[in-house]
């Protein structure tokens, strides 16, 4: 039997699909009380799937074994700096924790300090243990500044954390046969199947933000729902292994788990703190404005990039999607069945471009390294013409936003 995989693709994501953005001027914005729920729900919820990551999986045993900080580091898993008592800091600097012990990740998990991990530990005869483990959204959709070292800082909510493999942590699993450790292992880092555990397929996707999502409809790549919630509802349900349930007859997905239900009520919180985390405006000097002034004229005229790419948050996904047929992206790698054709809509919507500088690679399958790759292919498979300089002003301008 199947077992039900996946990590935290909350998006993948995460991600999730989305209302429109707050209203007019008369409107007094979110209740902060329900923003602040939603920010613990975001970081610290697991919607009870221990269930699957500690009971089916047994990661809980792989943790305590296996996997010290700097394995975890190495992995892409985050530090949340916050969560460090000055005693801990102080030791982590002077060497007197170690680093390379699964003991220290125990204690950071009992801290809270394992970005998108929860653990429960236990005293069990006289030795702190791991008991019982889970995921929350933020394992995917965030990652820290590196304020303090590689891996370790300051959360950044909504940020995807394009350094984590959650295959190669999910593989770890002593519950998985070797075929389905195999798939887990193909996919790399920042990359991640919210269908696999469904349909069978392996064709995992890059993990997308949960930034910039107020005023953006269709939130995820192919559009398949009418709210984030929709996208939140299927990633805590069938990709996390929350208790509740998800059903949508488009995809002949029916998932239940548990005979409770811990995510419904959590759903408007969640969807409201999303909606309040903007797109990370560009570093100072990341990007050379004369050109990125050329750039904006080329994405509006002969690049016509701003034929789909519309509107403030540069795409035209309140009014349309787009067939498979219309996008750059396509074949997928490796041979894959295109990801649109694993949807509910069988189409994609177009990609809002704020804050696209922060998180490469791009397209859906992440088969553009870079803003450079990306015009070069739609260059050439649109067959603009662009010269040389004009695709170089135009990086620029994508930098800018």
């Amino acid at each position: 039997m199947r077992i039900v995989r996946s990590a935290a693709a909350l998006a993948s994501a995460a991600a999730a699909l989305s209302l429109a953005a707050c209203g007019s001027g008369d409107d007094p914005g979110p209740d902060p009380a329900v923003v602040a729920q939603g920010k613990q729900i975001f970081r610290y919820d697991t919607f009870g799937d221990e269930s699957k990551w500690t009971d089916t999986l047994r990661m809980h045993e792989v943790i305590a074994a296996a996997v010290d900080p700097s394995t975890a580091l190495s992995v892409g898993l985050k530090v949340d700096a916050q969560a460090l008592p000055p005693a801990v800091v102080d030791g982590i600097r002077n060497g007197s924790i170690d680093l390379t012990s699964p003991d220290t990740t125990v204690a950071l998990l009992e801290l809270d300090a394992v970005v998108g991990l929860r653990g429960k530990v236990e005293n069990v005869n006289g030795r702190k243990t791991l008991t019982r483990v889970g995921v929350t959204c933020a394992l995917c959709h965030s990652t820290v500044d590196d304020s303090f070292a590689p891996g370790i800082g300051k959360r950044l909510d909504g940020w995807p954390n394009r350094d984590l493999n959650p295959g190669a942590i999910i593989a770890l699993s002593p519950a998985l046969d070797a075929g389905t450790r195999s798939v887990f292992n193909s996919w790399g880092k920042g990359k991640y199947d919210p269908r696999f555990n469904l349909d069978g397929i392996n064709g995992p996707q890059v993990i997308p933000p949960a930034y910039g999502l107020a005023g953006v409809a269709r939130i995820t790549t192919t559009g398949d729902g009418d709210e984030i919630a929709y996208w939140n509802r299927y990633v805590a349900v069938t990709q996390m292994g929350g208790h509740g349930s998800f059903s949508d007859s488009r995809t002949g997905v029916d998932v239940r788990n548990g005979t409770d239900d811990l995510v419904t009520s959590k759903l408007p919180a969640l969807q409201a703190y999303q909606l309040t985390l903007a797109a990370p405006t560009p570093p100072a000097g990341s990007f050379d404005a004369a050109a990125a002034a050329r750039g904006k004229a080329v994405f509006e005229g002969s690049g016509t990039c701003a034929s789909c790419h519309s509107g403030p948050e540069f795409t035209d996904a309140s009014l349309r999607l787009h067939p498979a047929a219309d996008v750059v992206s396509e074949p997928e790698p490796d041979g894959a069945p295109s990801w649109a054709s694993r949807s509910a809509t069988k189409q994609y919507r177009t990609a809002p471009l704020r804050g696209i500088w922060q998180h490469p690679p791009y397209f859906h399958n992440g088969s553009a390294p870079t803003l450079q790759a990306v015009v070069e292919t739609y260059n050439a498979k649109k067959s603009l013409g662009l010269s040389a300089a004009e695709i170089a002003d135009l990086v620029e301008y994508l930098k800018s936003l």
